[in-house]
């Protein structure tokens, strides 16, 4: 057995839309990790969240909650509580990565290109099309590509509070994959429906993938650049996937940061860490490694005897 992890909790499941997203991850990565000869056990999450992480006795967590309350800060807050360290970024990033309209301020002050926002009025988005979106959701989660009014007037939104619209990029779709700081190969997704939803990530061969991405050898090292450096502006750690559109020009637009990628047959980092030779098995390991606490100092406290003023 790898003792060093000590027992490692597979969190999955959840409360979000995600959640059998979550459990498909959590099941395969608990698969590996036990195959590997890690202590590993899953911590299927419903109800009392901290009562059943407790009373998994676990000494590390690998986090695999998808969207809300397990990849916008609340469990890690909560992991942190507990002084058990986890997978993944921490309370700040995962925040501010849940949140598309504010982690789009940071990584525009930091240089990097987003898409147009658009606004939305009380009765819609003031121009078409749009691709309009949750502020706050994952996995393509509620996307919708928009062409005219009659479209937002069906889907029944009546507050737009907590939605967000954006001009459409055309170019090449690629995710640049960041393990502990190091991009790995950009994946080009090619969805067959045109749009890269829900139903195009998780449906098998709904989407065709190639990596590395159809592009230039010096495009793709800029990508690989620029997703370092999106990762670096937000403060996310762990294994996080920087989403992207490279234009005409290869200039990269960056869609959006996920601190908490899939771990499923037909997610992408898997996809990643093998056109680099590492195995599932070996990526799961990886990712293990990286789990820590944010906040170190207050699990640490000092010993009175180093408090002596001389």
């Amino acid at each position: 057995m790898l003792s060093r992890f000590g027992r490692v909790g597979v969190l999955m499941g959840g409360s979000s839309a995600e959640r059998e997203i979550s459990l498909r991850s959590g099941h395969a990565v608990l698969n590996a990790l036990q195959g590997a000869g890690v202590d590993a056990v899953a911590v299927e999450l419903n109800d009392n969240w901290s009562n059943q992480i407790a009373g998994a006795d676990i000494d590390r967590a690998f986090n695999l909650l998808h969207g809300t309350l397990g990849e916008d800060g609340c469990v890690q807050g909560l992991l942190e509580v507990m002084g058990i360290p986890y997978t993944g970024s921490g309370v700040m990033a995962s925040a501010l990565c849940m949140n598309k309209q504010l982690s789009k301020q940071i990584l525009n002050h930091a240089g990097l290109k987003t898409p147009v926002d658009i606004p939305i009025a009380e009765d819609g988005p003031i121009r078409y099309p749009v691709f309009l979106k949750p502020v706050s959701e994952g996995s393509s989660v509620g996307l919708h590509r928009l062409s005219t009014q009659l479209e937002w007037q069906a889907l029944g939104i009546h507050n737009a509070r907590g939605w967000m619209a954006e001009l459409p990029a055309h170019g090449v779709e690629i995710a640049v994959s960041v393990l502990d700081g190091k991009a790995l190969a950009p994946v080009e997704v090619a969805p067959k429906s045109g749009v890269y939803d829900y139903a195009s990530k998780y449906t098998s061969g709904a989407t065709d993938y190639y990596c590395p991405a159809r592009l230039p050898a010096e495009t793709l090292r800029y990508c690989m650049q620029r997703a370092e450096e999106a990762v670096a502006a937000l403060h996310c750690s762990g294994a996080p996937r920087v989403d992207m559109i490279v234009e005409s020009g290869g200039e990269p637009l960056v869609l959006e940061v996920n601190t908490l990628p899939g771990m499923t047959e037909t997610s992408l980092l898997p996809k990643a860490a093998a056109a680099a030779g590492i195995s599932f098995e070996q990526l799961c390991i990886a990712i293990l490694e990286t789990a820590t606490l944010e906040n170190v100092a207050l699990q640490q406290p000092q010993s009175r005897e180093s408090e002596v003023v001389t």
